[in-house]
């Protein structure tokens, strides 16, 4: 399963990596083009066949000011999503339900609890939804979460005893989550098992019952002194292989001479890829304005080959800077509504302006921010759920919308 940043906690860590790999790539996972539309140029050579014309459509704009923080999506007609409605009172979180038919509002499942942040789905195998608390912060203290089985929601009956960061599952009887920064629990359908982690762990991708990665960052061990008394936190892999977790060689990041203050490298994300292909994501960075001049905070890429961590192919133009959000038959999607083919080729991916019914109006300036992007189960076509900023004199707002991908000829 693929997230953005702002779809899923990923830790301490991957929130500095992903601020600063957005900082140096002057957006988020949204769009950086404002007022791009479906057909306009962007400096970059458009894919052949099916990965031509990429471009976002509305499929639901709603009728209220905030965002889609998560969306989930079961079927054609069974799509949900976490929306926050902007109000004198702060963000006002509930669920929004497509039956096939209509967009219905619906207030948060009384399994759920009492949770002040909006809520998270996780998509438990292939007919399981699970909603649950961003963090621990329920009503009494209780870690309560819903599961909705296709007609009503239920209360999870054994859900991770402690506050989950990432989680991943590959069905019902197989979960894993991270807990804390240097423990993961697996769910076998019966109980929950807790295991000590070698190190951070910020991210983590299932690539069979047997083959789980983690990764993260280290501070003790080679590369972590810097000669002048401060610590260089190094990137951090660990691997499950069905009897333990056990710690992996990552290659060492390192600034040149004289190191700048306060460096730190680490690895925020980790995928696998529908060919097997295990990538690793992160960055090496410092505490910026301090010294002059700066060095140029670097990417880490990194993919499997055999045993052993070696550099990923760099990515091309507006590419280079980021991560995967989504994988289709083509090619990578990645933050930003940016589309990597397996070519090589960086793509935008284009948008339509809202209408001026919503009250945007025909000069202002419009980015399309996706929390989450998703497959239509048993189809080609994807969406995204978030919002369109529009940045207007006397009227800026945010429009929550469910977005669909469409391909052209």
């Amino acid at each position: 399963m693929y997230r953005t940043t702002g779809g899923r906690a990923r830790g301490v860590l991957g929130a500095v990596v992903m601020a600063a790999v957005l900082t140096a790539a002057g957006c988020g996972s949204g769009s950086d083009t404002p007022d791009a539309t479906p057909g306009s140029g962007t400096g970059t050579s458009s894919p052949k066949g099916s990965a031509s014309s990429l471009g976002w459509e509305f499929e639901h704009i709603a009728d209220f000011h905030g965002e889609i923080s998560d969306l989930a999506v079961l079927a054609e007609d069974d799509v949900w999503a976490v929306a926050s409605e902007n109000s004198v009172q702060g963000a006002d979180p509930y669920l929004l339900h497509f039956d096939g038919a209509r967009w219905k509002r619906e207030e948060l499942p009384d399994a759920l609890g009492t949770t002040d942040y909006p809520p998270v789905f996780e998509e438990i195998g292939d007919a399981a939804l699970w909603l649950r608390p961003r963090t621990t912060g329920t009503t009494g203290g209780a870690n309560a979460w819903a599961q909705w089985d296709g007609t009503r929601w239920t209360a999870v009956p054994d859900p991770p005893p402690a506050s989950a960061g990432d989680l991943e599952a590959t069905a019902p009887d197989d979960i894993w989550a991270l807990t804390a920064e240097q423990t993961a629990r697996h769910w076998d359908g019966a109980r929950w098992t807790s295991y000590q982690l070698p190190y951070t762990a910020a991210d983590l991708a299932v690539a069979g019952p047997d083959d789980v990665w983690a990764v993260g960052s280290r501070s003790t061990g080679p590369g972590t002194e810097t000669g002048n008394g401060e610590r260089y936190a190094q990137p951090a892999s660990m691997h499950w292989d069905g009897t333990s977790w056990k710690p992996v060689d990552t290659p060492l990041a390192r600034f040149e001479e004289p190191i700048p203050p306060e460096p730190s490298a680490g690895l925020g994300q980790v995928v696998v890829l529908d060919s097997g292909e295990v990538r690793a994501y992160g960055i090496n960075s410092f505490n910026h304005g301090e010294v002059e001049p700066e060095p140029t905070d670097e990417y880490i890429r990194l993919r499997r080959d055999g045993d052993t961590w070696v550099d990923q192919e760099p990515a091309p133009d507006r590419c280079a800077a980021r991560t995967p959000v989504g994988q289709d038959d083509n090619g990578l999607f990645l933050e930003g509504n940016w589309y990597l083919t397996d070519e090589g080729r960086c793509v935008k991916i284009t948008r339509h302006r809202l209408p001026v019914s919503t009250g945007a109006g025909k000069s202002s300036n419009q980015s399309l921010w996706l929390s989450e992007i998703h497959r239509i189960p048993g189809t080609d076509e994807w969406l995204g759920g978030g919002h369109v900023q529009v940045n207007q004199s006397g009227d800026p707002f945010s429009a929550p919308v469910v977005v669909r991908l469409k391909r052209g000829g």
